[in-house]
């Protein structure tokens, strides 16, 4: 895809700071030398499995490819590519997975990536249009169509009675018969229009694609958050050390576990997408079940730490009931963490053979069934806080369990191999290719989390404030962080059909998207800024920080969806790398230190803490649209070539 770089050759003695950058940068990417070696190993143990049948998706691509070369008359070229999200929804990833391969498409998938391609050639005239065109139409079609048609104006060198000139169409009036007029010859004039640079595209069409490929993963997210807003619905009416303590468990779940465990799972995009593409269907489960053990074993030393945390904790906080009350969340929460990584692991599984919709179905039935067991545990049988952890756990349970089902059941089965001896052995790589992506988002969740470790210095009342606006902001970032996937998938898709001016005007439809998701999100914090807090808490001195608080973060929200997008570019222009730089940079060099100084230097407290990070948030989405503005991304297009030539 798009989003890979040109991997150079590994350093090996004589390395400087610089490549130690770039060989950290490198192994995130799909195409590293640490992905092909465990890729290698494995498919060289696989050479002595006489029980594996070749019958992987290259068998089937193949055939798949020769049916529709003789359909399209050459090799159909793929312009469609499945937006690859996964929801994390336990807090605020400023780093989103980057770009993986793809996994080989469907039968359906293909379609409808040459059905794509046909609907562009009919939008600038060079197929005819699928429905006959009004000779006069009324005043009101006219608007509409003015508004959001997709189609390209009709070129000059066209007259009325579709007359061809030598700058006109490719297709002359002669071939116009039918609405797949050309079908048999559809590769060719693909080609034959990029080529000429006749491919355009309209704001009206991007804004329509990226809305398509967003609103699932919205959904996605959304559901997947409300697993853990939940708990802090259900315990906020019970008191504000309570409402505290769940932020405190939850702010260290995340940096403790949560954060590194989907840090490391990471890897599994790029290994379980290799094994799927290498023809060997039952090596993405041996990815699954590795990754999966391994991620287990980290489990026991966590769990010690956590069987201590309100000692730990309390060594931090002057409040020494927050600390015990988060420590309780913890030790509950200890039994629901093995779940949670089969969880994870089992999403990449899916993912890989291009189940993106598998989540959203598990979740579908999962986060109803949380909000209903919070409610029984906490209110209804009366067990107060401890329920609260309860319902998470029980939930955590039933995720992979669901996913399991959805496997066996539905679909996915057919690269689940068996449990095997071989996931015991060559950690060595998967290790080393995992350790960069939990580096990288442990960083970037710690720089938000600790201002809640911060916040607890103020005493309850602030900690309970915290908990609120923390659950605000992330529940609104789940709406930007989608678009930005939408936004970086379209991109990528664009920038790897040679289309550099479609893919500039994607980008300018994803900027304007972030753009009105911030203000929406803006004026939604603002509307509801004195009943919002009343969802979580009665307590006045609560409501009233929160309350004055609203400011800072309504602004914030617009930085927050500008942010998102233009990392999200970022990556589909193939310069992620340049943006998790950013971030870091911007957290811990600008937003920490002014959020620092200002609420304990200058003593504004949580007002000084949030505008630290909204300076932080401004200067990310400068410094990152600065870079997508200077971006050559006609090299863009080229490097995109080389990486498809070369894969």
């Amino acid at each position: 895809m798009a989003g890979n770089q040109p991997i150079p050759p590994r350093p090996t003695t004589g390395t400087t700071h610089r490549d130690f950058a770039s060989s950290l940068v490198q192994s995130f990417h799909a195409s590293s030398p640490l992905a092909q070696e465990v890729l290698a190993r494995d498919l060289a143990e696989c050479s002595s499995d006489e029980d594996e049948p070749q019958d992987g998706p290259a068998a089937v691509e193949d055939t798949s490819s020769s049916e529709e070369d003789d359909e399209d008359g050459g090799k159909t070229p793929l312009l469609y590519r499945r937006p690859s999200g996964i929801a994390y929804g336990t807090a605020r990833p400023a780093l989103a997975v980057p770009p993986t391969p793809e996994p080989f498409l469907s039968r359906a998938e293909r379609r409808q990536s040459r059905d794509a391609e046909r609907s562009l050639l009919r939008d600038n005239h060079i197929l005819p249009p699928k429905h006959p065109v009004e000779k006069e139409p009324g005043y009101f079609r006219t608007v509409y169509k003015r508004l959001f048609s997709t189609k390209l104006p009709l070129p000059e060198s066209v007259d009325e009675e579709g007359a061809r000139t030598e700058t006109g169409p490719l297709l002359g009036p002669e071939n116009l018969q039918g609405p797949d007029a050309g079908h048999e010859h559809l590769n060719e004039q693909w080609e034959a229009a990029v080529a000429e640079g006749k491919i355009k595209t309209t704001w009206q069409r991007e804004a329509k694609t990226i809305t398509v490929y967003s609103r699932s993963l919205i959904i996605t997210f959304l559901l997947q958050y409300s697993i853990n807003v939940a708990s802090i619905f259900a315990v906020g009416r019970i008191g504000i050390l309570e409402l505290g303590a769940v932020s405190l468990a939850t702010m260290t779940a995340n940096i403790t576990c949560y954060a590194p465990f989907q840090g490391l799972a990471t890897s599994l995009d790029t290994l379980c997408a290799q094994a799927y593409g290498s023809g060997h269907k039952h090596l993405v489960g041996l990815q699954l079940q590795r990754m999966t053990y391994f991620l287990w074993s980290m489990i026991i030393p966590i769990a010690l730490v956590w069987l201590k945390a309100e000692d730990i904790l309390a060594l931090m906080i002057p409040e020494r009931r927050s600390a015990e009350l988060a420590g309780i969340y913890l030790k509950v929460v200890i039994f629901g963490t093995p779940a949670m990584v089969a969880f994870e692991g089992g999403k990449r599984f899916v993912q890989a053979q291009g189940l993106f919709h598998a989540t959203t179905y598990v979740l579908m039935i999962a986060a109803p069934i949380n909000i209903l067991l919070n409610y029984l545990f906490v209110w209804r049988f009366g067990w107060g806080f401890i329920g609260a952890p309860l319902a998470v756990v029980a939930t955590q349970n039933l995720l992979p369990v669901l996913l399991f089902l959805y496997v066996w059941l539905i679909d996915g089965s057919q690269c689940w191999g068996g449990l095997s001896k071989r996931a015991f052995s060559n950690w060595g790589p998967m290790i080393r290719l995992a350790l960069p992506g939990m580096i990288m988002v442990e960083a970037e969740w710690f720089a938000f989390e600790i201002l809640t470790l911060a916040t607890g210095q103020f005493g309850p009342s602030y900690l309970a404030a915290q908990s609120i606006l923390v659950t605000l902001t992330s529940t609104t970032f789940q709406i930007p962080f989608p678009l930005s996937i939408a936004g970086s998938t379209r991109v990528a898709n664009l920038i790897g059909a040679k289309l550099p001016d479609a893919a500039k005007t994607s980008a300018k439809v994803t900027f304007a998207g972030g753009l009105i998701v911030g203000l929406f999100n803006f004026t939604l914090v603002w509307a509801l800024r004195y009943q919002i807090p009343l969802l979580f808490t009665k307590d006045p001195e609560v409501i009233e920080i929160v309350t004055s608080l609203t400011p800072v973060v309504t602004i914030m929200q617009v930085f927050d969806g500008l942010a998102s997008v233009s990392h999200g570019l970022l990556r589909g222009i193939g310069r992620q790398e340049i943006g998790g730089y950013v971030n870091l940079a911007a957290y811990y060099l600008v937003a920490l230190p002014i959020s620092f100084g200002l609420g304990f230097g200058l003593d504004l407290k949580l007002v000084g803490l949030w505008t630290g990070v909204t300076i932080g948030l401004l200067l990310v989405a400068i410094i990152e649209y600065w870079v997508i503005c200077r971006a050559d991304w006609d090299r863009s297009v080229n490097e995109a070539q080389e990486r498809n030539a070369s894969g």
